[in-house]
C-alpha cells in the first residue's frame, strides 16, 4: 500500500483536470467569444452545460460509481475527459461542442464523486480530514491556475492549445492514477434494487447521512460563485480588480490552516454548523457596514470552514463505501444547483432591495445551513470516526 500522501497527492491532480473542465472556457471567455463570434447566451451554454448536467444526473453518478468501483470510474472518467478535449481542440461548431460539454459533464461528475470517495477509503481516520479539506480546494486553485496560465497559452497557439493542454493533463492524471492506486480502492457495490431513478433520489434524500452533506453544500454554493460573481453590483462599481481572486485564496488558505486545526479537533458535523453560524455573522457585517474589501475577505473566511468540513462530514456519516459514493453524489448534484441558482437569484433580490436583498439572501441561506446540517445531520446512524488517534462513536 503507497502512503495515504501520495495517492491524496495523484487524486487531487485529477480533481484540478476536473475543475479545468469548467474554467476553461470560463477563463478563456473573450477567445471563446472571438472563435464563435459574440452570442452571449450560445456561449453561456457551453459554458454552464456542466452544471445543468450536475444537476440532473449528480445522484446517477453515485450509483454508476458503486456500480463498477471507485478506482475503475475515476481512471475512465479521467480518459473521457482526455477523449473530449481532444476533440474540442479541433473547435468542432458550436452545437457539437455544446454536445461534448455534456459529454465532458457526465466525466467531471464521476471524477468528482468517485476522488473524495476514494480519498476517504485510502486515508486512516487521523488523516482523513485534513486530506478531504485539501480536496475541497481543488475548485479555486483550479481557476487560479488557469487564469495565470491560459493567456500564455492562447498567445502560443490559440484557444485549441489551452483545450489541448487540458486533455493532456486529464491523460496524465489518468495514467498516474492507474499506476499509484492500488486494486483493492476499487470498491464493487452489491446489486442495486430494482427501482426508477425518481425512487431513488428519494431513498437517498430521505437518508439523513446522505442528506445532510448534500442540502449543507447547497446552502454553501448558493453563495459562493453568486457573491463573487455579484461583486461589481454589491460594491456599486468600487469594487478593487484585486478582490475577486483573492477571496476565494483566502478561503483555501482558512480552509487548510484554521479548518484542518478544528477537524482535528471536532467533528466535522459540529465545523460546518460553527461555519455557517460564522458565516452569518459575517453577513450581518455586511448588512451593518456594506459590501467592502473588508467584509467580502471575511465573509469569504467564514464560508472555509464548511468548504472544508463539508467533504469531511461525508465519511463520518456514512462508514459504507456505498453509501459514501451516494452522498458524493448528492452534493454534487446540490452543488451544480446552488451554482446554477444562486447568480440570478442574488442579482433578483439586488434589484429588488439593493440593501436588505442581499442580506435576506445570504441570512436566509446560512441559517438554512445551520438548521438543515444541525436537525438532519444528529439523526444520521452513528459514525465511528477518530480523535488524536483514539477512536470514538458519534
Amino acid at each position: 500500500m503507497r502512503h495515504p500522501a501520495l495517492l491524496t497527492a495523484v487524486i487531487y491532480l485529477a480533481g484540478l483536470g476536473a475543475a479545468g473542465q469548467f474554467s476553461k472556457l470560463a477563463v478563456s471567455f473573450l477567445a471563446l467569444s472571438e472563435t464563435y463570434g459574440g452570442r452571449e447566451t450560445t456561449l453561456g451554454w457551453a459554458i454552464s452545460s456542466i452544471s445543468l448536467v450536475g444537476v440532473v444526473l449528480g445522484l446517477f453518478a453515485g450509483m454508476v460509481v458503486n456500480r463498477i468501483g471507485t478506482r475503475r470510474a475515476l481512471i475512465g472518467s479521467l480518459l473521457l475527459g482526455a477523449l473530449v478535449s481532444f476533440w474540442q481542440a479541433s473547435l468542432p461548431a458550436m452545437p457539437w461542442m455544446i454536445a461534448s460539454r455534456v459529454i465532458e459533464g457526465t466525466s467531471h461528475l464521476l471524477i468528482v464523486v468517485a476522488a473524495p470517495t476514494l480519498i476517504a477509503e485510502t486515508t486512516p481516520d487521523r488523516l482523513r480530514p485534513a486530506a478531504l479539506t485539501l480536496w475541497s480546494t481543488f475548485f479555486g486553485v483550479a481557476f487560479a491556475l488557469l487564469a495565470i496560465t491560459a493567456p500564455a497559452l492562447i498567445a502560443l497557439g490559440g484557444l485549441p492549445a489551452l483545450i489541448l493542454s487540458h486533455g493532456l493533463w486529464m491523460a496524465g492524471a489518468a495514467a498516474l492514477c492507474a499506476l499509484a492506486l492500488p486494486a483493492s480502492a476499487a470498491y464493487t457495490a452489491p446489486p442495486q434494487s430494482h427501482g426508477s431513478i425518481l425512487a431513488r433520489h428519494v431513498t437517498a434524500y430521505v437518508t439523513p447521512g446522505i442528506a445532510a452533506p448534500a442540502l449543507a453544500w447547497l446552502c454553501y454554493t448558493l453563495t459562493f460563485v453568486s457573491v463573487l460573481t455579484v461583486l461589481p453590483l454589491l460594491m456599486g462599481g468600487a469594487a478593487p480588480l484585486w478582490l475577486g481572486s483573492a477571496a476565494p485564496l483566502v478561503s483555501i488558505a482558512v480552509s487548510l490552516t484554521a479548518g484542518v486545526a478544528l477537524l482535528s479537533r471536532f467533528r466535522a458535523w459540529g465545523v460546518v454548523i460553527g461555519g455557517f453560524t460564522a458565516c452569518l455573522a459575517a453577513a450581518l457585517g455586511t448588512l451593518a457596514l456594506g459590501f467592502t474589501a473588508t467584509t467580502v475577505l471575511a465573509l469569504f473566511a467564514a464560508m472555509a470552514f464548511v468548504q472544508g468540513s463539508g467533504f469531511a462530514l461525508v465519511p463520518q456519516l456514512n462508514p459504507d463505501p456505498n453509501a459514501r459514493a451516494l452522498a458524493n453524489g448528492a452534493m454534487a448534484q446540490m452543488g451544480n444547483l446552488g451554482n446554477l441558482t444562486g447568480t440570478p437569484l442574488l442579482i433578483a433580490l439586488y434589484t429588488g432591495a439593493p440593501v436588505w436583498g442581499p442580506f435576506a439572501f445570504l441570512a436566509l441561506s446560512y441559517g438554512a445551513g445551520i438548521a438543515l446540517t444541525y436537525l438532519i445531520g444528529r439523526r444520521a446512524s452513528p459514525a465511528r470516526f477518530s480523535i488524536d488517534g483514539e477512536t470514538r462513536t458519534r
